[in-house]
């Protein structure tokens, strides 16, 4: 028979810092936590949010990188469904200043999946405007944005970005379809365009071809490792509230070990975008080996945490439960076997020893 205990009374409840990816602490960070705090479960505030730090993040490779990683790994260690609110934004103004193209003023997203069955195609107009027609799945919060970058098909197999006002009669979010259980606020379901007008960002593949495509995969990683920092102070509160067995102090031991080389590793690749050692085919390697860093360190803190506090929290404290649903749901942006499978060809087929 399974006995659920409700947690003890929290004598010595450890404050979380505010920063999670740098050493120290600041002003700044302690903010936005603090607003990322107040605005979860409102996506009005969300959306704000996502706007006010987009007008002064920095851009990623300017010189910064770690700042603006920063950024949002505290957003999501705070609340992961504002952080995957304002971490496609950021993207998508980084894409706008890559290819030298205005920014509107308003919310952003990036559609830029491919899923079966679903196609979507983009030709130009008699009037040099561009028309989308066509579906195009996983769009995160499409029918409450103002604008997103969308990639579609064009003549001659090839695919482009192209920025467009969401708000247009042309554009339609399908409702009901998601059904999920993390990110919940986070709707990102299929929208049908019917000869939406838009704008090209970029060339034919640009998009796919340039370095910030790597980048911002590794903007996403940082949200995850904040997401696993936020799941992991349960475990350290706990010790907290108990005197800690051999097996709770191995359980924090892990989960120590396993964020702490996802912390490395992202500082380390932002110093290497900053520098400018990830540009091209390397930066492309970087992210792939970096992400899956990442994402492992983060499912492991998951288990972790899991077997070292029993279900108690998953079942009696919303925040915590929560926080575990948002985790799962966004881990699933890593392809898992299939990434790590794509970087051993990537490895086959420089024919070089990286180790």
């Amino acid at each position: 028979m399974l006995i659920i205990m409700p947690p003890e009374e929290e004598d010595h409840v450890r404050e979380p810092k505010r920063a999670v990816l740098l050493a120290g602490e600041s002003n700044a960070q302690d903010m936005l936590y603090d607003r990322a705090a107040s605005a979860a479960g409102s996506l009005a505030q969300s959306l704000d949010l996502a706007v006010d730090v987009g007008a002064s993040a920095p851009q990623p490779g300017a010189g910064a990188t770690v700042t603006l990683w920063e950024t949002l790994a505290t957003l999501a260690a705070s609340d992961l469904s504002v952080a995957r609110t304002v971490e496609p934004h950021l993207d998508a103004i980084a894409i706008l200043h890559q290819a030298e193209h205005p920014v509107a003023p308003g919310s952003w997203g990036v559609f830029a999946a491919e899923g079966p069955g679903t196609r979507l195609e983009a030709k130009p107009n008699h009037d040099g405007a561009w028309l989308l027609t066509g579906r195009k799945p996983w769009c995160s919060l499409a029918g409450k944005l103002d604008h997103a970058i969308v990639t579609a098909h064009v003549s001659g197999g090839e695919r482009r970005a192209f920025s467009i006002d969401l708000r247009q009669l042309g554009v339609h979010a399908t409702p009901g379809t998601w059904v999920s259980r993390g990110l919940t606020a986070v709707d990102s379901g299929p929208v049908d365009f019917d000869a939406a007008s838009a704008t090209p960002v970029g060339a034919d593949n640009w998009y796919l071809r340039r370095d910030g495509f790597a980048w911002g995969g590794l903007g996403v990683a940082a949200c995850w490792y904040g997401g696993a920092v936020g799941v992991a102070r349960r475990l350290l509160r706990s010790v907290g509230e108990r005197t800690p067995d051999q097996l709770a102090l191995m359980h924090l031991g892990d989960v120590d070990r396993h964020l702490h080389a996802a912390r490395v590793a992202l500082v380390s690749a932002a110093a290497d975008i900053d520098t400018g050692r990830a540009a091209g085919a390397p930066g492309g390697l970087l992210a792939a080996r970096v992400r899956g860093i990442v994402a492992e360190a983060a499912e492991a803190v998951l288990a972790t945490v899991g077997h070292g506090l029993g279900p108690a929290p998953l079942v009696l404290e919303e925040d915590h439960a929560r926080r575990v649903a948002d985790l799962q749901v966004y881990l699933r942006q890593h392809h898992a076997e299939r990434d790590a499978a794509a970087l051993g060809r990537h490895l086959q087929e420089t024919g070089s020893a990286p180790w």
